[in-house]
């Protein structure tokens, strides 16, 4: 008996460590997102945002006052200010520098570099230099000055004010979000209605190949979503649906029907048989039993079967872009939008991530709304048979 105790509280032991390691697997991509969301495109690029609570070394080329503004003094003309303030760029401390791209650290901070035509640059740790020469300096810009200068941490809402302020983002945004609604919303209340109604069939009513037929539904699951976009397509076309909400809504449907019966009816087989046979002694019908006593009693499972349903919906590119063109003749849907937001070039990732985190602030509202249910309804979803 203790070796069976002891194997228990290993096996436990084992299980509550790998559930952490999962929950920290998705907590810290999303934490990641979040700290990228108020960061600058400089600082993504310049460190993790695993870094962005600690000062980072970065390298900045930033430029002296233009000659327009130098001034004689004492026989020298002389150009004098802070480079961080000529660049209009926070200030930072500056552990070297340089004046050419090959030697960018050459010279440590509050020592003078000697530039050509016997000019001369003195950059203190602070970022004020004095930029002096025997002759009048010509040109129009400032001189470039290369320094590596560590920068303390500092956070930014200029992404979320881009991305939800800005005309030019607010109109796309708008439409995709309420796009991505109209998809939502009614993929998944039809497959929970449709699934209901099935599952309670299967669970409570008596036919032929009733077995037969649950069997097929669990085969279903493993069926592959790609296998059947070009059969499915082409039959939306051959009965004149096309391109449209109708066919992304019955889409989603088709695809989540199987889990959905899956979960109800083993959910529904685990209530109490009592209950059902009483109510039709009472002379209940079958469809009063359905709506009075069985949905009420499996709205775990239906909550933990539409967050599912939800999430996947809303977070879904694939489909959409098979199944649906909206008005402007476009799929304008939130991940599609996403996608768009990251440039030609692939390189607007602070916008992306403030893009990301704004896109999942619904569906996290509706999992805190209805995570109470959501192990419950799982559980006796899963194992219950019958």
């Amino acid at each position: 008996m203790p070796e069976i105790a002891g194997r228990r509280s290993a096996l436990g032991w084992a299980l509550n460590l790998s559930a952490l390691a999962l929950v920290l697997l998705w907590t810290f991509p999303t934490a990641g997102l979040l700290v990228s969301s108020f960061r600058t495109a400089d600082q993504i690029a310049g460190s993790g945002w695993w870094r962005a609570m600690v000062p980072a070394d970065r390298n900045l080329i930033l430029r002296a006052a233009p000659p327009a503004a130098q001034r004689e003094h004492e026989g020298l003309f002389v150009l004098e200010g802070n480079l961080f303030d000529e660049a209009d760029a926070p200030r930072a401390a500056i552990s070297a520098f340089g004046v050419s791209s090959r030697a960018i650290d050459a010279h440590r901070p509050g020592t003078t570099a000697e530039l050509r035509n016997g000019e001369r640059i003195e950059v203190a740790a602070n970022g004020d230099y004095r930029h002096s020469s025997a002759q009048a300096m010509q040109g129009r810009r400032g001189q470039r000055v290369f320094v590596t200068a560590t920068i303390a941490p500092s956070f930014t809402l200029d992404n979320y004010r881009h991305v939800l302020l800005d005309p030019h983002n607010v109109e796309g945004m708008s439409r995709a979000f309420f796009n991505t609604l109209t998809v939502t919303i009614p993929a998944t209340i039809i497959p929970i209605l449709v699934a209901a109604f099935a599952a309670y069939a299967l669970a409570w009513m008596a036919f032929p190949g009733r077995a037969l037929l649950v069997a097929a539904i669990v085969g279903l699951l493993v069926v592959p979503l790609q296998l059947a976009l070009i059969p499915l397509l082409k039959l939306h076309n051959d009965l004149g649906i096309g391109k449209g909400y109708v066919g992304v809504w019955l889409a989603h449907t088709g695809f989540g029907l199987p889990l959905a019966i899956y979960l109800l009816r083993n959910y529904m087989v685990g209530l109490p048989r009592e209950i059902i046979e009483n109510a039709r002694v009472d002379g209940a019908s079958e469809l009063q039993i359905f709506v009075r006593i069985v949905l009420p009693l499996s709205f775990p499972a239906l909550a933990s079967f539409a967050i599912f349903q939800f999430l996947w919906t809303w977070n879904d590119l694939l489909v959409a872009l098979v199944f649906l063109i909206d008005s402007s003749g476009e799929t304008t849907v939130m991940t599609k939008n996403l996608l768009e937001l990251l440039g030609t070039r692939g390189g607007n990732w602070e916008i992306l991530a403030t893009s990301a985190f704004v896109s999942i602030a619904l569906p996290l509202l509706v999992f805190f709304s209805l995570q109470r249910y959501l192990v419950r309804g799982l559980l006796a979803g899963s194992v219950k048979g019958g």
